[in-house]
């Protein structure tokens, strides 16, 4: 019989080496290999079954639109594109303690309550802690079939006797395993091989699966990438643990938009849906303040109201600081360089800390313009004006770009009471709402100019209180 050589594996991207060594050569992450069995191969020697002819469909023909089941819970429904698709794999990510479970038992309850089959699979907590998380949800009466399993086979032994259930919840997929791979549960092999097979099983029996999975420290879902691809959507649970509100990402959706985001606020008896995020976002907004700045932006079809902060204060650090949270650093960066370079702006002696209120994370490059009235406020000690939103993209030779959905960003902002946007000189042909005024600006450095000239009557007073 032949001797099986180790294989050493990287838990981090699932890079496989035939020794050990304390550097993975792939991601370049330390102390991250450890030996891992193979998927058990077909017997050496044994002769190669002749593969099996299969018809061939044209390009052209019919397309029909995938049959979905709504959960229930809007935000949910609105971030998959419409309710689950029969067949389909989710995986769910998040932080620990950030309410995955909760929304998922939700879920699950809320599909029970419509009459049809949901399961709930544990392998991480045990019945009577997934009775008590139902029961102080006030979810206890619901006909969700419960289980704490972790062996897949047993799994879709269990689950492919009697009615197919039309949604099936595995929390988590690291701790899942199969008797086809070789090694511990939680491994790289391990959570590739269960993923697979349960994949597998929805395809063949058209049950919607949620995966859910761990990530790193670094917000990444743990395991190897391989799982992101093979499954059908991939949705980041997000959020700050000292604010009550998250946000539901897609990341990746093949049947539905990748840009959407439903928004929840975690109280007492679990996660509510937030049908007017900007409202409630804006609901602790200091007026008159400098540093503060609206931006109007957009996630997916929906259009977001919330706080840009920021602060700029002298440092005595060689190196001055620069933390961001719910924004970009690099984009800080630039547009840090942008202000200096075109607007003459000196921050270089300066702290700079940038934050998006609410525990809201801001992508799109929209937010710029909101961004650097913030920071020019707080230098300048200016205060901008309480009803007024901004939002722009800036380029690095200081010009103002256009970006898209002006007047779904304008309409939003009407609604809540602002009467002035800050927009982009190109935009001027935008549709306008009632009572808003809209101020064109073509340059960073027209703005900068503006913002100066509010601040001009408290900036003798900042610097005497400085030079004292």
């Amino acid at each position: 019989m032949s001797r099986r050589n180790p294989t050493f594996v990287c838990q981090n991207c699932g890079a496989a080496f035939s020794r050990w060594q304390g550097k993975c050569e792939a991601c370049g992450e330390w102390n991250t290999l450890s030996e891992e069995g193979a998927e058990r191969p077909a017997g050496i020697g044994r002769q190669r079954a002749r593969g099996r002819m299969f018809a061939l469909e044209p390009l052209a023909g019919a397309a029909h639109d995938a049959p979905r089941l709504p959960c229930g819970i809007a935000e949910f429904d609105r971030v998959t594109g419409g309710g689950f698709v029969r067949g389909s794999v989710l995986l769910v990510g998040g932080d620990p303690g950030i309410g995955k479970s909760t929304l998922l038992i939700q879920a699950t309850a809320a599909l029970a309550r419509a009459g049809h089959r949901t399961v709930y699979i544990s392998g991480e907590e045990a019945v009577a802690q997934v009775r008590l998380r139902a029961e102080r949800l006030g979810l206890r009466d619901t006909a969700v079939e419960l289980a704490a399993e972790t062996a897949v086979e047993d799994i879709i032994a269990t689950l492919s006797e009697g009615k197919t259930p039309r949604l099936i919840v595995i929390d988590s997929i690291q701790t899942m395993w199969t008797d086809m791979v070789e090694s511990a549960p939680g491994t790289v092999t391990q959570v590739r091989g269960s993923a697979q097979a349960l994949i597998r099983f929805a395809k063949k029996s058209g049950a919607a699966i949620i995966l859910v999975g761990h990530v790193t420290k670094d917000g990444q879902i743990a395991g190897p990438r391989v799982v992101e691809h093979m499954v059908d959507a991939v949705l980041s649970f997000e959020g700050e643990g000292s604010h009550q509100f998250r946000i539901l990402r897609a990341v990746k959706n093949r049947f539905g938009p990748t840009d959407e985001i439903g928004v929840f606020e975690m109280t007492g008896s679990g996660l509510r849906e937030v049908a007017n995020p900007s409202e409630l976002f804006l609901s602790e907004r200091d007026l008159g303040q400098p540093g503060t700045a609206v931006f109007a932006g957009i996630e997916g079809t929906r259009p977001l109201l919330v706080e840009i902060q920021a602060l700029v204060a002298p440092t005595s650090l060689g190196t001055p600081r620069r933390a961001v949270v719910g924004w970009d650093p690099s984009r800080l960066s630039m547009l840090l360089a942008v202000l200096e370079a075109h607007c003459g702006v000196r921050l270089g002696a300066h702290d700079v800390y940038l934050n998006v209120a609410g525990g809201m994370r801001i992508q799109e490059p929209a937010g710029d313009l909101a961004a650097a009235a913030a920071l020019v406020s707080s230098l300048t000690n200016a205060p901008l004006p309480a009803d007024a939103v901004y939002f722009g993209e800036v380029s690095l030779s200081g010009a103002i770009r256009p970006v898209a959905h002006s007047a779904a960003r304008l309409k939003e902002a009407a609604k809540l009471g602002f009467n002035r946007a800050i927009l982009p000189e190109s935009a001027r042909g935008e549709t306008t709402e009632p009572g808003l005024k809209t101020v064109d600006v073509a340059s960073l450095a027209n703005l900068v100019a503006d913002i100066a000239a509010l601040g001009k009557e408290r900036a003798p007073a900042k610097i005497g209180r400085q030079s004292r």
